[in-house]
Formats: C-alpha cells, sequence, structure tokens
C-alpha cells in the first residue's frame, strides 16, 4: 500500500502529456498531426482512465484502513522562509479525482461525436486535457500556496474554454467577463492566504490548522484580522462556485460548447470553491461567525439561482442557475457543519447535472442541423418540444435527471438534498423554510424545462419569440404530421451541413413531415435551411450517434446507484462516513450516522410532496397541448388564458422579468461599477490634470504674467521705480497694520 501512495503524484501528470504533444505535432507536422486527429481523443481517455483506476484503487485502501498520506519536498528554503511541493492523499482527496475522471472520461468519449465537425476538434481536447491536469493538481495539493498555482491554471483553462468558439463575440465577452469575476475572487484568495502566512508562518495545511487553532485558544491573535483573512479566503470560492454575488459569469459561460458546461460547470471546476471550503473547515469551524457568513452565502444562493431559472428560454441558462442553486446548497451545508452532506451533494449532483449537460447538448446538436448554426436557436426551448419521439433515449436519461434534481427516490440527489433539508432544521427556522421552499421551485423549473423541450405536438410560441411579456406558457412541438419519403432535393441540404453516414444522414430519419402554410408563414424568419419555404417539408430530428448516447446511458446508472453510497442500510456506519472518518475524526465529528428509519420517511414524505407539488404547479403551467394544425386559434386564446386563471398580469410579468433580466444584479454591475468605474476615471483624469498639474503649472504661468507686466511698467526712470516701490511698502505696512489692531 505505501508504494501505491508513493506514486500517487502521477495523478495530475497523466493526462499533461496529449496537450503537449498535440501542440508539438500542430508546430512541427500539422497536416499529419490533423489527419490523425481521433488518435489524440483515443490517447485523452486512455490516460484519464488510468488516472481513474489509480484514483479508486487508494480510495479503497483508505476506506478499509482510513489512512492519510502526504509527501513533500522542499523547493525554496531562505533563513525563517521554506516552501515545499507535495501531494496529499486523503478522502476528500480520492472523492474529487474519482468525479475529475469519471465526468472527464464520459465527456470526452462525447465530445469525439460532438465536436467531430468543428475546425478546433485537437484545441479542444487540448483544453480539456490541460484542464484535467489542473484540477487534478488542484485537489491533490498539500498547502495553500499550491492549491492557488492550479486555481489560476484552472481559471486560465476555463477562460480558454468558454472562449473556445472565440470568432463569436457573444462568446468572446463570455470568456472575458468570467475570466475577470474570477479575478475579483482570487486576489481575495490571495490575500487570504497571505494574511494567514503573517499569522501562523506556514502555507501547510496541517502546521496552519493546528498553530492558529493554539493561537486561538490561547487569545493571542486579532480575532477581527482573522476573520477578514477568512472571508478573504472563502471570496476565492465564492467567485469560482459562481456563490452570490459573483455569480454572474456563470450563465454566460454556457457559450462554450455543451461538453464543456458539462464538465466544468457540472461536476469539476465549480466544484473546486466546494472543495477548497471542505479543504479548509478546520480552519473556518475555529473562526467565530465565519461559519455563519457561510451559511448565509449559501442560502442566498440556493433561493437567488431557483428564482433565476424560473422562466429561462434558454436551455442552458436554465441548467447552469440549477446548478448555481445546488451549488449553494453544498454550501449552505458546510457552513451548517454538515460535510458529510455537502461532499454526498457534491457527488450526486455532479453525476446528474452531467447527465442534464450531455441530455441536452444531444438535443442541442439536432436543433442546431434544423435551424441552422445558431446557438440562440438551437438552444431555445421555445423552439423546441414534441422531442419525446423522436429522441427517446435522450428523453428518458433526461427526465431520470431532471426527477433525480427534483429530489425524487430513489434517485441520487434525493438521498443527498434530504439530508441537507434535515440538518437545516436544526440550524436555523428560518434557512430551512428557504430551504425546503427552494426544493419545491426546483422541482417546478427543472419539470419545466423537461416539458418544453420534450412534450407537446404543436409549437405556437415562434409568434411570441420576438421577446414579448406575454409569451404563452404552454410547451407545443414544431413537427407536424409524418409525411413521405425523403426526396433527392431534400437530402441535398443535410449533405450540404456533411451530416452523412454511411448513405444517410447520421441525426436524422429518412422521412419529413409536412407542416401547415399557417405554421411555415410563423416559424419561416427563424430557419435558414435553403430552400425550405418552397419545398414545404421539414426534416425532424434523429436520435444521437452511439458515442454520444453511451456516456448519457453510464451516466443514467450513476444517477440510479451512486445515492446508495451514502445511505445506512442498516444501524452501522455507512460506506460515505467510513470513507470520510480520517477527516470526520479531524473536524471532531461523530462519523456513527445511525437512522432512525420512521423519522427519515417521515422527513421524506414532506420532501417528496414539496417536490411533487413543484412538478404539479409546473405541468398545470406548461402542460402539452395535443392538437392539430387547424385549431391554432383555439389552442391560442386557451394558452392566453390559462396563466390569468393562477396570477394577474402584473405578478406574472414581475417574475419573468426578474428572471430574464438575472435579478438586476448585471444591471445594477453595468450601472453603478462599471459606469462609476469610468466616473472615476474621468474624475481622477481631471484632478491630475487641472489640480495637480495644474499648481505647478499655474505658478510657472503667473511668474511670467507679472514679470511680463512689470517688464511694460519700468520705463528707465529711477524716480518712477521710487514712487512704485515707496506705494507697495505703504500698502503692504497699512494691511499690517489693520490686521494687528
Amino acid at each position: 500500500m505505501e508504494q501505491t501512495y508513493q506514486y500517487a503524484w502521477i495523478i495530475p501528470f497523466l493526462p499533461l502529456p496529449v496537450p503537449m504533444l498535440i501542440g508539438l505535432g500542430l508546430l512541427l507536422f500539422p497536416t499529419a498531426t490533423k489527419s490523425l486527429r481521433r488518435m489524440w481523443a483515443f490517447q485523452s481517455v486512455l490516460l484519464l482512465s488510468i488516472v481513474m483506476i489509480f484514483s479508486m484503487n487508494l480510495s479503497i485502501q483508505q476506506i478499509n484502513s482510513s489512512s492519510v498520506y502526504q509527501y513533500v519536498w522542499s523547493w525554496i528554503i531562505n533563513n525563517d522562509f521554506s516552501l515545499e511541493f507535495g501531494y496529499l492523499i486523503d478522502p476528500l482527496t480520492s472523492i474529487m479525482s474519482i468525479l475529475i475522471t469519471t465526468v472527464g472520461i464520459m465527456v470526452l468519449i462525447y465530445s469525439d461525436n460532438y465536436m467531430s465537425h468543428d475546425h478546433g476538434y485537437l484545441r479542444f481536447f487540448a483544453y480539456m486535457s490541460f484542464f484535467s491536469t489542473s484540477m487534478l493538481g488542484l485537489v491533490t495539493s498539500s498547502n495553500l500556496i499550491q492549491i492557488y498555482i492550479f486555481w489560476e491554471l484552472v481559471g486560465m483553462c476555463s477562460y480558454l474554454l468558454i472562449g473556445f468558439w472565440f470568432t463569436r463575440p457573444v462568446a468572446a465577452k463570455a470568456c472575458q467577463k468570467a475570466f475577470v469575476t474570477n479575478r475579483v475572487g482570487d486576489f481575495g484568495l490571495l490575500l487570504g492566504i497571505l494574511g494567514f502566512y503573517w499569522i501562523t508562518g506556514s502555507f501547510e495545511f496541517r502546521d496552519l490548522f493546528q498553530i492558529l487553532n493554539n493561537l486561538i485558544s490561547n487569545n493571542e491573535v486579532n480575532f477581527v484580522f482573522v476573520t477578514l483573512c477568512a472571508i478573504l479566503l472563502f471570496a476565492g470560492a465564492i467567485a469560482k462556485s459562481a456563490q452570490f454575488p459573483l455569480h454572474v459569469w456563470l450563465p454566460d459561460a454556457m457559450e462554450g460548447p455543451t461538453p464543456i458546461s458539462a464538465l466544468i460547470h457540472a461536476a469539476t471546476m465549480v466544484a473546486a470553491g466546494i472543495f477548497l471550503v471542505a479543504r479548509l473547515m478546520p480552519l473556518f469551524i475555529v473562526i467565530p461567525h465565519i461559519m455563519n457568513f457561510i451559511s448565509l452565502i449559501g442560502i442566498i444562493t440556493v433561493f437567488f439561482g431557483a428564482t433565476l431559472a424560473l422562466a429561462q428560454k434558454d436551455i442552458k441558462r436554465g441548467l447552469a442557475y440549477s446548478t448555481m442553486s445546488q451549488l449553494g446548497y453544498m454550501m449552505l451545508a458546510l457552513g451548517m457543519g454538515s460535510y458529510r452532506s455537502a461532499l454526498f451533494h457534491l457527488i450526486t449532483h455532479a453525476y446528474s447535472k452531467a447527465l442534464l449537460f450531455l441530455g441536452s447538448g444531444s438535443v442541442i446538436h439536432s436543433m442546431e442541423t434544423l435551424v441552422g448554426y445558431c446557438p440562440k436557436k438551437s438552444q431555445n426551448m421555445v423552439l423546441m418540444g414534441g422531442l419525446t419521439k423522436h429522441v427517446p433515449i435522450t428523453k428518458n436519461s433526461f427526465l431520470l435527471g431532471t426527477l433525480s434534481l427534483c429530489g425524487i427516490p430513489p434517485l441520487a440527489c434525493f438521498w443527498s438534498k434530504d439530508e441537507i433539508l434535515n440538518d437545516s432544521w436544526l440550524y436555523s427556522p428560518i434557512f430551512a423554510i428557504i430551504a425546503w421552499s427552494t426544493a419545491g421551485l426546483t422541482a417546478f423549473y427543472m419539470c419545466r424545462i423537461y416539458l418544453l423541450t420534450f412534450e407537446g405536438h404543436l409549437n405556437v410560441h415562434f409568434q411570441n419569440y420576438s421577446g414579448k411579456r406575454n409569451t404563452p406558457l404552454y410547451s407545443i412541438s414544431l413537427w407536424g404530421k409524418e409525411g413521405s419519403k425523403i426526396s433527392n432535393k431534400n437530402f441535398r441540404l443535410v449533405t450540404l451541413l456533411k451530416m452523412k453516414k454511411n448513405g444517410r444522414p447520421s441525426f436524422f430519419s429518412n422521412k419529413v413531415y409536412k407542416m401547415d402554410e399557417n405554421v411555415i408563414n410563423m416559424i419561416q424568419p427563424f430557419l435558414s435551411i435553403p430552400n425550405f419555404g418552397n419545398t414545404k417539408t421539414y426534416l425532424y430530428p434523429y436520435e444521437s450517434d452511439n458515442t454520444m448516447l453511451f456516456p448519457i446511458l453510464i451516466l443514467i446508472l450513476f444517477t440510479l446507484f451512486v445515492g446508495f453510497l451514502g445511505i445506512p442500510f442498516n444501524q452501522d456506519v455507512d460506506i460515505l462516513s467510513k470513507w470520510l472518518t480520517p477527516y470526520i475524526n479531524l473536524l471532531h465529528q461523530n462519523s456513527n450516522n445511525s437512522i432512525d428509519w420512521y423519522e427519515f420517511c417521515k422527513d421524506a414524505v414532506f420532501s417528496v410532496s414539496i417536490a411533487f407539488f413543484g412538478i404539479f404547479i409546473a405541468f398545470f403551467l406548461y402542460k402539452p397541448v395535443y392538437s392539430s394544425f387547424q385549431n391554432l386559434d383555439l389552442i391560442n386564446s386557451f394558452v392566453k388564458m390559462g396563466p390569468k386563471r393562477i396570477f394577474s398580469d402584473k405578478i406574472k410579468n414581475a417574475i419573468y422579468d426578474w428572471s430574464y433580466n438575472r435579478g438586476y444584479i448585471d444591471a445594477f454591475y453595468g450601472t453603478f461599477l462599471t459606469v462609476g468605474v469610468r466616473k472615476l476615471a474621468e474624475f481622477t483624469h481631471f484632478f491630475d490634470r487641472r489640480i495637480i498639474d495644474g499648481i505647478p503649472n499655474g505658478v510657472g504661468f503667473l511668474s511670467f504674467f507679472v514679470a511680463e507686466v512689470i517688464k511694460s511698467v519700468g520705463g528707465g526712470r529711477i524716480s518712477s521705480y521710487l514712487f512704485f516701490y515707496f506705494s507697495y511698502v505703504s500698502i503692504f505696512l497699512l494691511i499690517y497694520y489693520f490686521f494687528n489692531l
């Protein structure tokens, strides 16, 4: 076992050869490297699989022996200063490394087909492999300086991946926004690291925890300064995990390819903030009030993210705000001291949300071909609906992920979220009410996303696609009745998109759908397929390729069964608690989570009832309407009447405006920060030129003016000079006399 731990240093470095070799190959042998591009995808998956097997082996050893291993070597030694680098293998490291590798492998396999048409295929896999290296280096770090180095590398990879399609101005702005927002948190993280080094004289975790605990116990430290340093450390986690108020970058990050959203913004990078807080829990738990602050930020993020997801049109942005809300649950659990619950929800949410993102990518992949390459249309749920019979595997997988996130048993997120909700009652009734209410909102908006995307039969949303407030709430599909076999003329539309495979398009069937003339007129402005208006036919989406479906099916298994990892079926310690025993002992918490099944079932009935209530409301407002094109007027009148039975127009529009405008936080930042900084810069520029530079320039100009006046007054007569001299002296004497009366 000791030898296995000694070779654990290879975990972060195994994926590194792929980006290095891709870069070297593109530099020296560009043609050969591009022609063998599938080989690099295989190598990326292979190397990450080796890391996964190695991480699982370490995890099994930790479960059996409850061991922690750390190895460090000196890098810089100078008098009293010593900087060491190394790696730390403990339960937290094992959990994160398994999450990164398992989700990463699924995403890489998925990306091979999803990105096959993209010119940046090799660049994509180079970025992804380098991101895996950075993230694995982060979770195996043994001190704060090492964490900060890999923290910045993760941020750099996020910038590159979000802006992968940098030729699109929206993507370029999104990656810049993510970069700048994270720099705010990272600057706070750096100041916090330096502050704690000033207090303790160490960057190493164990030394840092022990020294600070002794200083606080002996009252030998300034509590205000320690609390400030802890808040600065937490600022890094706020930005990276998209917690309020530094969450604004996350929805814009959806401009990157969908596999990036699945890996970075569901299971890994956004989880880095949760990892950091979990790693520093022995430090935070001894500082007064900091745990309350963490839980406060968590509960605000929980509710804020859920309300912003209520009326999103973009499927990926809806899932992004869902991620923000679920990360808030994890942060709330950490602030309450529920270390086990937070990590349990981190595990279950990672797999469920990765499943949802890959499922949305499967839908987007089909929609891109239908509406042309336009992300604003292919990701818009208003343009979807009625996909159930066309993409059944994607639909069923998305439904399982939706039910898991809603908290429906026995799916994964039910077990972890229920644990957090129950712990919240013991911590604060107010927090508990907000957390339980948000659970109902989660069920509502997730069911809404599912209904808008997959259910329905006709789509009349195109009438209000311009963004009017009174957009109908009902999901009705745009696909018409099944028509004739595909013609050669229509087949050319697909071959132009280079999607032909084995004699037929890989994402379409061989049939077309006849559409009513009225519907064609409604959706004509939103479609870019050539000759669409002339053929009066429409191709319908087809199920994704097997290389995209395989990761989705594997993630379904995780969503179904990973929740059982933390269930104590008997009255003994469950697997997850046994796995976390070393760290739980370090926090001086009880690892024996024996369960009272009567209390558990009573709480579960309550939480599931709330979830079903949210699902019922979503189904009532967004229920699919099945009809024919001849009844469009009837459907429109019914759609407009439906919501008014529950909400007035003012309340409905207020809710939708709140969601569409992202809670007005972006507008606030734009008005008070961006404009404010510009005004401050203009005032500083004015003050510098007119005041700072104006004083010496004014003195010089005044001296020049006085000299010119004196020069013109002088006539060369001594009597005139004497007259002026005595006049000035008399005036000054009079002034002096009056001031001294």
